[in-house]
This record gives structure tokens, sequence and C-alpha cells, in this order.
């Protein structure tokens, strides 16, 4: 079969996060037809996680080719830059503040992010509930994509922006997202102004990061007077069984972790004691470096679906910089196979530079020292 040109050509984007909605937008505007499939029963169907920061290199740059850098800057938090360095008593050794002005990577949160990017597309563009299955048909194509609740359909090129464990990763690649050793546990805090100002006042407007060598934390202000911390440890992907507990028992979780930064000080443990709600275990994953694939003229994959790596500050800026390239590369070939090819040639030397430089990056979590890329982090498995 031979490639279609992409104006004529049936796409498939799996998966409607940053990235996946970023390449459906740029498509659109240059004129190409594209529908998304997300397995979510709808927009609002779940909790989109914590704060973004899109980088003025590469995620705003993705914004700008999507039309909505302008919108962005209206809903982001510049103040939300800001960064913290605590030690284990909670004094701040290190303080970056902003100036007036700077938007190199301003916050915003993921859900209004999302928000933005479905609201420019045009009706009907994202089909809810619908789970993947698999890819089936030849790399000749056309290809089928078989959802969770038995329809089928035939397309002509299949993009997999559906994040670590994605289903469309198969058709290209056997690898597997594999445990780094480090684990993250997520804790919530809202109206943290009125019920939580010590902790309000600890994090600052961004984010605040504390380790001793073995153990740490790294604490988010989101936007609607909530903030998220991430308790960092390395340990067994099981741990919580392993330690006689299971992922609804809060108090035992709050009493083992006080157990565990015994040494740490009173205030520092309310990072961990206070939280309003369960836990949330976050085990951090990643794939192997490099991770490339044979080209195939009808799948290609972006963002954690392709470079899955650990949290630190670029995850949703790449996936978002490798949909601004597969879109514009569809718009400018003659066929889809040849902006598949081009898209690859530019995105696998990119992510592989990166997963490289941050190839046990989440050990660095833990350290006492302060490194560059912890200011911004984006601490989002």
């Amino acid at each position: 079969m031979n490639s279609p040109e992409p104006a004529h050509a049936r796409i498939s984007i799996i998966g409607a996060g940053p990235g996946g909605l970023t390449c459906a937008r740029i498509l659109q505007r240059r004129g190409i037809a594209v529908t998304v499939y997300d397995r979510e029963p709808g927009p609002g169907s779940r909790d989109q996680g914590g704060t973004l920061d899109l980088h003025e290199d590469n995620g705003q740059i993705a914004l700008r080719e999507a039309g909505l850098l302008d919108e962005f800057f209206e809903l982001a938090r510049p103040e939300g830059q800001e960064m913290r360095r605590l030690d284990p008593s909670g004094t701040i050794r290190f303080h970056k503040v902003p100036e007036a002005g700077e938007l190199f990577k301003p916050e915003i949160d993921r859900g209004r992010l999302r928000d933005l990017l479905l609201g420019s597309l045009r009706p009907g563009t994202v089909q809810w509930g619908h789970g993947l299955d698999a890819v089936g048909g030849s790399p000749g194509g056309p290809r089928q994509l078989v959802f969770a609740d038995g329809t089928t359909t035939q397309t002509d090129l299949v993009i997999g922006a559906d994040g670590a464990f994605s289903r469309v990763r198969p058709a290209v690649s056997p690898a597997v997202p594999e445990y780094t050793g480090v684990s993250f546990l997520e804790a919530w805090f809202s109206d943290v102004e009125n019920r939580h100002p010590a902790i309000a006042d600890l994090v600052g407007q961004g984010g605040a990061h504390a380790a001793d060598g073995e153990r740490g934390m790294f604490a988010q202000r989101n936007g609607g007077n909530h903030i998220r911390v991430y308790i960092i440890q390395r340990l067994p992907a099981d741990w919580i069984t392993g330690s006689g507990l299971t992922a609804d028992d809060t108090a035992g979780i709050r009493r083992w972790l006080l157990g565990e930064f015994a040494h740490w000080s009173p205030l520092m443990h309310q990072l961990i004691s206070d939280n309003d709600g369960p836990y949330v275990d976050r085990p951090i994953l990643a794939l192997p470096v490099p991770h490339t694939w044979a080209h195939d003229p009808t799948v290609t994959l972006l963002g954690d679906a392709a470079h899955l790596m650990p949290p630190l500050g670029v995850g949703v800026n790449l996936a978002m910089v490798d949909a601004a390239d597969l879109a514009t590369a569809l718009a400018n070939a003659a066929t889809v196979d040849e902006a598949v090819r081009a898209y690859e040639t530019t995105m696998l030397p990119r992510s592989t530079e990166t997963a490289k430089i941050l190839e046990g990056g989440a050990e660095h979590l833990l350290s006492a020292e302060v490194h560059d890329f912890e200011e911004g982090a984006d601490a989002q498995p």
C-alpha cells in the first residue's frame, strides 16, 4: 500500500493528554483532519494531577505553534517559578525568586492546560470512552484499532500519546517501563492558607525540595490554594505490602513514614502527617535508554509512550515539542511515511540525549546537594 498524503489520511491519536491534544490542535490549524481516542469516560472523570512548568525553549514553542501561547500566559502562574531548597530542619538553604516579568517556565495546573487544549479543538475531535486494547493490521497499512468495548476502526496512522503504559508501543517496540528503585508517595493539602498556614509559608508560591541523602520531599504549590507533596524514598516497588500495610491504611502509612523521617524537624513532619485524604503510591518508572525502534510508516510515538524518564521537569515539555514536530512534519510532507520518518529523525536523537542525561536522575532527588534541574522540576510521575 502506498503511503497516503497527510491531508487525505485517517490519522488517529491515542491519548488526550497534553502531547496528544497539542498534536491534534496543530494538525487542525494546518487543515489536517484527526481523531483523538481516550479511555476516560469524559474530560472531568478524574483529577489530572499537579502543576507543570512549560519552558520557553520547548513547551512554549509548541503552544505558539498551536496558537495558544497568549491564552496560556493568561492562565499561568509566573510566581510558581519560585524554588526553595530546605534542609531537614526546614531551614532555607537556597531560594530563587523569579524576577518581575520572568516567563521562562511559568507554572500551570495540568487540568487547566488540558482544558485550554480541549477547548481549542473542533467539537467531536476527542472520542471519550475508547480505551485501546491493541493495534492490528500490518506495517503496510491500513492499521486496525481494537478498543476495549470490542469496537474497531481502520486508520492510516496511529500516534501513540498514551503514556507510560502505552497500548500503541507494542506495535513498534517490545520495551516496557522499569522501576527505577525510587518511589514517590503523593500527599494533598487543600485550602492551605487557612487550614495549613505553616506549610503554605514553608513552601512559598512555587516548589520546595528537601533531602538528607536517603529520603526526600518535594512540595509544589498548585492553583486553587492547594499544595501537593511527594515523599521520596529508595524502596522496593512493593514496599507498602512489604511493610505489612495496605494502600488505604492512611494512619498506618503515616506512622511508618514518621518513623523513617524521625530525625527531621516537627515542621517538616507536617508535610507527612497533615495531609488531607489518603496517600497515593507512585513508583518511578523509566523506559530503557536509549529507546528507539525501526521505522514504521503507520505507527509512531510521542511523549512518555516514546521516552518515559524520571520526573525531573522535562516530560510534558518534550511531549509537547514532539507533538509540534510531528504535526508540522505531517503538514509539510508529501506522504505520511515521509512525515513520520522526518519526525523520528529529529525526535529520537533528542529524546535519547535527554534520557541519557536524566538516567538515574531520580536518585538525585535524595541527594542533600543542590542540582540545577531541581529548579522548576515537574514532580509528576
